[in-house]
């Protein structure tokens, strides 16, 4: 019971998804709209340092915040 189950709820996911795949209209990325204007394009170096270096370093910086002050939060207990 537990397999037709599962090959439904597969086939309904599979169906639903294909659906929305047709049924959706293309972004029309290409089709200039009024007023739009484009960012000049970044370069890879650019790109690199803005979606991988800067969350990093971002992610760093916080944690290293949180450990500061967990570590004076454990010196005041102690003492």
């Amino acid at each position: 019971m537990d397999k037709k189950n599962a090959l439904r709820a597969g086939a309904v996911a599979t169906g639903t998804t294909l659906m929305m795949l047709l049924m959706s209209s293309p972004a029309l990325a290409l089709t200039r709209d009024d007023g739009d204007d484009p960012a000049p394009k970044l370069s890879v170096v650019e790109t690199l340092g803005l979606y991988v270096a800067a969350p990093i370093v971002l992610f760093l910086v916080i944690a290293g915040l949180v450990m500061v002050g967990d570590k004076s939060r454990k010196q005041q207990k102690q003492g």
